[in-house]
């Protein structure tokens, strides 16, 4: 209980500033973001080439998944990678993420998931493997060259465990996050694949991939999903398609409460159990995707779906909010959440990067994108004040360090309160809140479905600005 206290207590400073700074207004009109991209970017290409962190991988996923009336699911994966590097590889590295919360890996869990591998092909022939924590690694018997491809198979089994993190079930509910084996960044010779983190962060990482998906499940489920075109009720047999995604998430539901909103040409369907707070949460979904879609850009799908009663995360096309950890939300925090969230598929949906190496890029970018939609909304003057009491509070550590070297219960203080602070002080004196709007607008347009990481940032950034020195970094932001 104690350690969960401190966890919470830890993830609570994230919003921080945001709580100060937010107040209830009336929304204005909104500008629309690509009509001012023609004249920002213009003036920024005339000294500026953006470079994406290139992925050192591509894969194409093609999943069937299908679940029993016990539970239980079986899954059928065909990998397509392709081996983008300058490097030949002798082996392939996975993320297969569900084996962390089997009995073994997990042996406190009170009802931990299964994981049951029936076979695993290579080019269509049996292969060996290791499967080790979240991490299943294939040794190729003749090594993959630059440019070439190869094709793995897998089939296996899967239960969910109930109280687990993003892989879990609640309620009767199933929320299937990373349940498939998601292929690794390769860079630097080698593949990057960080040690999983448990506390307040994510640690895979993958490259946008395209997704063919069929399922099949029992009649009383619905099934919401990154997918684009999911209708509500869903039919218990279906097929979809998605493109240009990190990943595919997937939840079915028992008879959902469902509401819509219509925001320029998308739709927002919020997912719940409790009619009253998906009605307010409607409202509070529409007024930020409208804020964030015509002040940072166009968001690049024709449908948003809010799924209520799990914790809060981001997904493409997606998101789940509810829950900090274990501990239910009172509504005001829950309206926070949801802000944030949808604020996500601009920065990590659209615009990637590492989130173990430098997550601050998108949970403080997110943090400050929604800090400047609450600012928006209640028409209040931006406490700089606090702001810069904030950033001198906080000076032990940059922001973009690896995760593993906060201390776990400071990784949130750093990577979303210090970064969006930071963030924030730059515009004291740069147009305040207009002008930092602009800058996320140019910033997004440059880096649609490519990956930065905080080396690009900075380039841009003292490019945007016309910079000759990095002085706008110190004390923040480390040169890695």
């Amino acid at each position: 209980m104690k350690k969960g206290l401190i966890m919470i207590g830890g993830i609570l400073t994230v919003f921080l500033v945001i709580l100060i700074i937010w107040g209830i207004g009336k929304q204005n009109h909104l500008q629309a973001a690509n009509e001012r991209q023609k004249i920002d970017t213009k003036i920024i290409k005339q000294r500026f080439v953006p470079k994406n962190v290139p992925a050192g991988s591509q894969s194409d996923y093609t999943i069937q998944l299908s679940m029993k009336k016990n539970g239980t699911f079986h899954v059928n994966v065909t990998v397509e990678i392709k081996n983008t590097s300058a490097d030949s590889w002798d082996k392939l590295l996975f993320y297969f993420i569900p084996n962390l919360f089997t009995e073994k890996n997990d042996p406190t869990a009170v009802h931990p998931a299964t994981v049951h591998f029936y076979t695993l092909n290579v080019d269509g022939r049996a292969h060996s493997y290791r499967l080790v924590k979240d991490k299943l690694s294939i040794p190729l018997t003749k090594k993959l060259p630059s440019g070439e491809k190869t094709n793995v198979s897998f089939s296996y089994d899967f239960t969910v465990p109930k109280e687990g993190k993003r892989f879990t079930q609640r309620a009767g509910n199933f929320y299937l996050a990373q349940f498939y084996p998601m292929v690794a960044t390769y860079r630097h010779h080698a593949w990057n694949a960080a040690p999983y983190q448990s506390m307040n962060s994510e640690t895979y990482h993958t490259a946008f991939s395209d997704f063919k998906v069929t399922y099949a499940i029992p009649k009383e489920y619905t099934i919401t999903s990154t997918n684009e075109t999911d209708t509500f009720p869903s039919k218990s047999k279906g097929a979809f398609s998605v493109k240009k995604v990190k990943e595919v998430f997937i939840a079915l539901l028992k008879d959902p409460y469902v509401t819509t909103a219509n925001v320029n040409n998308t739709k927002i369907r919020i997912f719940g159990f409790n009619k009253e707070e998906c009605e307010v949460l409607r409202t509070e979904a529409a007024s930020a995707f409208a804020y964030y879609e015509h002040k940072i850009g166009r968001y690049p799908r024709k449908q948003l779906d809010l799924v209520l009663g799990e914790m809060g995360m981001e997904y493409p096309g997606i998101v789940t909010a509810g829950y900090l950890h274990n501990s239910l939300l009172d509504l005001e925090s829950l309206k926070r959440e949801v802000d944030h969230e949808i604020a996500h598929q601009w920065f990590y949906g659209v615009v990637s990067n590492d989130p173990y190496y430098d997550g601050w890029l998108d949970e403080g970018m997110a943090t400050f994108a929604q800090g400047l939609f609450n600012v928006y909304r209640s028409k209040k003057a931006i406490d700089y004040t606090y702001i810069d009491k904030v950033v001198k509070e906080y000076n032990k550590y940059p922001v973009n360090l690896p995760l593993a070297q906060y201390p776990p219960t400071q990784r949130s203080t750093y990577t979303y309160t210090k970064a969006s602070s930071e963030l924030f002080k730059w515009f004291e004196h740069r147009g305040g809140r207009n002008g930092a709007e602009q800058f996320l607008n140019t910033y997004y347009h440059f880096y649609q479905n490519k990956e930065v990481d905080s080396k690009e940032f900075m380039r841009f950034t003292k490019a945007y600005f016309a910079m000759k020195n990095d002085a706008m970094f110190h004390g923040w932001l480390t040169a890695q």
